[in-house]
């Protein structure tokens, strides 16, 4: 019916539901609580329960007393099964405690008894351990440290261990081994498998037990070393055996047998085969030391040989062993490399290089003679085989080395060639200037080779080729003349800035190195440089075996003139250079024309001369003698002007005269044929006969003459004449320049062999200007009418005392005076000749 209809019985059945449901619900809970009683309840409970239900819900009821008596039954059978149950769980836990106890009874037995158990149960979680032992045993305690076997064991035992155990889990495979400890102790380890489980026994062996454990590990040692030491004397090639106490042959290798010639080891022991002979044997005896030990080199017949043993032999209480060495190969080596090391060393001492050679331990072996002088170290010293860090010691002591502010480090790094494995090479500026290239050599077997070069000069040598390569370098380009070098091959290879400007040839194009005849199709512009060109060409390329310098001259086309030259170099190449002279040949054909002219001027000068000269005397000498015969009173009287007339015609003529005598002899000494009539001359006397002759003209002009000529004057090889006329002229001079009153000496002087006259006055003096062309023809100082002159005499003066082979000197201030200083040679032909000579 739906929801909400009008008779209610919607409502009706969902509250009886709801009571029904109330009810079970108490009627469970209260029968459960009931069962949960005792019997007597439970049947109070059920018919209470019945006389409150209507009999519309019986059936339900019904229902639920069969699910009530399922319960009950249930609820029974739970109780009866707790019941069993916890008498079960009390018997388990007896039998748990009294496992528990019989467990911890065991461990304090393994752990009370001296041994370490290791349990593997095999499902993959750790191992249990058992057990101590104690610290001297090498055992380590913790866990994690013990189950580290290499940590405590020596690596041979570990890995012996490792492989048992190995063993014992694939297989089952007990053991029961020695193990040795890394504290020395040994350790019993034994291995078994029970129960699916791998067990582990560590037991620390002591007394007895120990003792024999080290001398079974010593045992086995000493056997394996013998074994060992039996299987290389088996493999080497030289003989080696053993002897018992009595010296007999116990044991012997393949090559002593060989040695022997027997056909193995065996049967040399088994026949007692001796490899040393008697003479060996008796000096084996007699040189053995107090240790047992004999050594010694021994010639023995071996394989039907004779050769050279190092034999070696050792003798004790249980017995003796021995080793023969075969070293004749060695020896040989040896006097070869003795001889070869005295070759070197003979060479080395030739070298100019300073040579030293230090062993691997850093030792002196060996230095050559330019070792020594270049070091001067005494000689005790370098014959003590000093280390090479003392030589620099002493070196630097004696102040020979190169001066460092870190010295130690220095030493440190030059001794680092020792750890090498290629030369090194350093320079050292010693304090002395040297310069040495010092090369560090590494030996392969040990050891450093030291070679010190002196490059002092060569450094130098160099300095100064590079400075002189520079200074040529500057030069060649900064010469106006031109200059090429060209090849043997006939190519350009240097030249200067001045060559191509001349040539008119780009920087470019020489920088190719073109050809000759490249230069040649470019330098020559006409026939005649063609010409030139090919003649220069031919030197450079040609192939005479003498080949000689040429030089000629060539005119361009430009009008330029050069003057060219080929000059052949040592390395077959060809020096070609150009000299512009274009100036020069201009101004010298100049001058040329100037010469020719002043020549033809010249000789029409002297042919003048010459001919007013004698054209002159032959009047002049008229007027003289009228005049001197008008003077004459014997030719009658004359007025006092008439004869005053007269003496100046006669002074006139005679100063005319005297001049033209100058002109006449100058004009001798320029033709070359002016002779001097030397002889000996008193020169007290000339000078006298110089003044005697300017008396008048001395009085006329009031001048004080002072003459000093000593009395043992002596005589001089002279021309009398041209002497007495070179003084006149001196004393004319000073005296026409001198003031009236004034003072005029003069003076003469010998010394070695030479002669020296001084006309000094104290007048004007001579311009510096005018000084130095005094000695000029027709050159004077005219300074008034008395003093006006031809300006020939001291030109006459220098002429004639040159002509003797003497000088003169003048030297003039203004306002002071004039001194002229004149000095002959005492013996004119002797100067001469010394002169030639």
């Amino acid at each position: 019916m739906p929801e909400g209809s009008g008779n209610g019985v919607r409502g009706r059945t969902t509250w009886q539901d709801w009571s029904l449901k109330t009810i079970k619900l108490g009627s469970v809970s209260g029968l459960a609580m009931a069962l949960s009683g005792s019997p007597a309840a439970a049947a109070d409970f059920i018919s209470g329960t019945l006389a409150a239900i209507n009999p519309d819900t019986m059936v339900m009821f019904g229902a639920l007393g069969g699910m009530c008596a399922f319960a009950v039954t249930a609820a029974i059978a739970l109780v009866r099964h707790r019941a069993q149950s916890g008498q079960l769980t009390e018997a388990l836990e007896q039998e748990k405690r009294d496992l528990k106890f019989r467990v911890d009874r065991l461990e304090t037995m393994l752990n009370t008894d001296e041994q370490r158990v290791i349990v593997w149960t095999g499902n993959g979680a750790m191992p249990q351990i058992w057990g101590i032992l104690p610290e001297k045993s090498g055992v380590p305690r913790p866990p994690a440290q013990l189950l580290a076997f290499g940590s405590w064991l020596t690596a041979k035992c570990a890995g012996d261990l490792e492989r048992h155990l190995d063993l014992l889990f694939r297989t089952g495979e007990t053991f029961n081994t020695t193990l040795k400890t890394r504290t020395g102790s040994y350790v019993e380890a034994l291995g078994r498998t029970t129960g699916g489980a791998v067990v582990l026994r560590l037991r620390d062996l002591t007394g007895e037990r120990q003792a024999q454990a080290e001398l079974q590990t010593r045992n086995a040692k000493i056997s394996g070393e013998l074994h060992m030491l039996h299987a290389l004397l088996d493999a080497m090639p030289a003989p080696a055996w053993q002897r018992d106490a009595e010296g007999n042959v116990i044991w012997a290798n393949d090559a002593y047998a060989e040695a022997v010639e027997m056909p193995d080891a065996q049967a040399a022991v088994k026949e007692g085969a001796t490899f040393l002979d008697a003479a060996a044997r008796t000096a084996m005896a007699v040189q053995r030391n107090e240790d047992g030990c004999f050594s010694a080199r021994i010639p023995i017949v071996a394989s039907g040989q004779r050769r050279v043993f190092e034999i070696t032999d050792v003798n004790a209480n249980v017995g003796g062993a021995g080793i023969a060495v075969d070293i004749s190969e060695l020896e040989q080596a040896q006097k070869e490399l003795g001889r070869a090391e005295e070759f070197h060393g003979r060479t080395l001492d030739q070298l100019a290089a300073a040579v030293a050679i230090y062993s691997g331990d850093r030792k002196l072996q060996f230095y050559n003679a330019a070792f020594r002088q270049l070091w001067d170290l005494d000689p005790a010293l370098l014959e003590s085989h000093p280390e090479d860090g003392a030589v620099l010691d002493a070196l630097r002591a004696a102040r020979k080395l190169p001066e460092q502010a870190d010295y130690r480090g220095w030493r440190n790094k030059m001794l680092e060639g020792y750890q090498s494995l290629e030369a090194r090479e350093s320079w050292w500026h010693l304090p002395d200037g040297r310069t040495l290239r010092v090369i560090a050599n590494p030996h392969p077997q040990g050891g450093v080779t030291y070679i010190y070069e002196n490059v002092t000069e060569q450094l130098d040598l160099e300095s100064r080729y590079n400075a002189l390569t520079r200074v040529q370098g500057e030069t060649l380009d900064n010469l106006s003349e031109a200059v090429a070098v060209f090849g043997s091959d006939g190519k350009l290879r240097l030249w200067n800035p001045a060559f191509g400007r001349i040539w008119d040839l780009e920087e470019e194009q020489l920088s190719r190195f073109p050809h000759v005849n490249e230069v040649v199709s470019a330098c020559a512009l006409n026939d005649y440089e063609k010409t030139a060109w090919e003649q220069l060409a031919s030197s450079v390329t040609g192939l005479v075996d003498n080949r000689t310098q040429n030089v000629s001259r060539l005119e361009r086309h430009n009008g330029a003139v050069l003057d060219y030259a080929t000059v052949p170099l040592p390395d077959g190449g060809t020096l070609v250079t150009f000299v512009d002279v274009t100036d020069s040949v201009n101004v010298e054909r100049a001058l040329l024309e100037k010469n020719e002219a002043l020549e033809q001027a010249d000789q029409i000068k002297n042919a003048f001369i010459q001919h007013v000269s004698y054209e002159l005397r032959s009047p002049l000498t008229n007027i003289i003698g009228f005049a001197q015969l008008l003077a004459d009173p014997k030719f009658g009287d004359l007025t006092e002007k008439q004869g005053e007339y007269a003496d100046y015609i006669q002074s006139s003529s005679s100063a005319l005269l005297a001049i033209i005598n100058d002109i006449l002899d100058l004009a001798t000494l320029d033709a070359g044929i002016m002779e001097l009539d030397l002889r000996e001359v008193d020169l007290a006397s000339t000078v006298e006969a110089a003044v005697e002759g300017l008396k008048d003209r001395i009085a006329e002009a009031r001048i004080n003459l002072r003459t000093q000529v000593p009395d043992n004057i002596g005589n001089m090889i002279a021309d009398e004449k041209r002497l007495r006329q070179v003084l006149f002229n001196l004393i004319s001079n000073a005296v026409r320049y001198s003031e009236p009153d004034g003072v005029v000496d003069i003076s003469c002087d010998r010394d070695d062999d030479k002669v020296t006259f001084v006309v000094q006055d104290h007048g004007l003096g001579i311009p510096a200007e005018i000084l130095t062309q005094v000695f000029n023809r027709f050159v004077g100082h005219d300074t008034g009418a008395r003093r006006q002159g031809a300006g020939l005499g001291l030109a006459i003066v220098k002429s004639f005392v040159e002509l003797h082979g003497g000088t003169v000197d003048i030297d003039s201030v203004v306002g002071k005076g004039t001194t002229v200083t004149c000095v002959f040679p005492a013996h004119p032909d002797l100067a001469d000749q010394a002169a030639a000579e």
